[in-house]
């Protein structure tokens, strides 16, 4: 009998690809078997030039509950640690450099390296009964990667006393804050997810991949180097031939022909 997957990968025929994190009975933490996993299956979402989504989800009651403990108390050793969280790292940075939205479907509770995998989605929709937080300082570990992201969340003050008190945000103060971007009853999660998902697909891929990387670079920089990158990809854009038939559409009163593969 083949053991179950820790990590399902789907893909519809839309190019919506979807990962769910698999072991539930582990709160699907991120052990050195789920960080390859997914890495792995991140490189065959980048390879994937008919790809236009990716989904992000969970089995079970957890959506992700950070690194496994148990794992990083078995190796008590500093350069164990630092290749671990570099690869937590370069799994984050992955992320953001996938050329198509990345969507956290979030059914549970994310907490640790888990509210960082949602902070660092694009997008990320809750359920109501879904609970975030960066609670490592309650083991004496103050959560410095899952930081990263959540203060590009979320404020300051607000990211600041969840990684000091470890106290967790609900849903809608999640929504509220910044760090999730629509909260619905359970039944309702994958209707929303959905309507995200819907809402992309019609807009163009070449369009939203330029959006996207131009739109975390310019974060990280000063605001007139900002200006400059993104002046430079908008005219780059404009040029494409999506920009120009979706123009000309909006001239002549009409829906542009993106499926035609114009």
């Amino acid at each position: 009998m083949s053991e179950t997957p820790i990590l399902l990968h789907q893909r519809d025929a839309r190019g919506v690809h979807t990962l769910t994190l698999n072991q539930p009975r582990s709160f699907n933490v991120l052990s050195e078997a789920m960080l390859a996993a997914l890495a792995e299956r991140l490189q065959a979402v980048a390879a994937d030039d008919g790809a236009r989504v990716l989904v992000i989800a969970a089995a079970g009651k957890a959506f992700c509950a950070g690194h496994d403990l148990k794992e990083m108390r078995a190796h008590p050793q500093l350069d164990y640690y630092q290749q671990l969280f570099a690869r937590c790292s370069r799994l984050m940075l992955d992320i953001q450099r996938l050329p198509v939205p990345v969507i956290a479907r979030v059914q549970g509770v994310a907490t640790a390296a888990g509210c960082q995998l949602v902070a660092q989605c694009d997008l990320a929709v809750a359920a109501q009964e879904a609970r975030f937080g960066v609670n490592g300082i309650d083991v004496g570990l103050f959560c410095a990667t899952p930081s990263v992201p959540l203060v590009r969340n979320v404020p300051t003050k607000v990211a600041m006393e969840m990684l000091l008190t470890g106290e967790f945000l609900s849903a809608e103060d999640a929504r509220a804050r910044g760090l999730v971007n629509r909260v619905v009853p359970a039944d309702a999660l994958d209707a929303e997810v959905e309507r995200l998902v819907t809402a992309i697909l019609a807009k163009p891929r070449e369009a939203i991949a330029l959006g996207k990387a131009v739109f975390y670079q310019h974060r990280e920089t000063g605001i007139e180097a900002a200006y400059q990158l993104a002046g430079q990809t908008m005219a780059c854009n404009m040029v494409h031939p999506v920009a120009q038939e979706g123009v000309q559409a909006f001239i002549e009163k009409r829906a542009p022909a993106w499926r035609a593969g114009v």
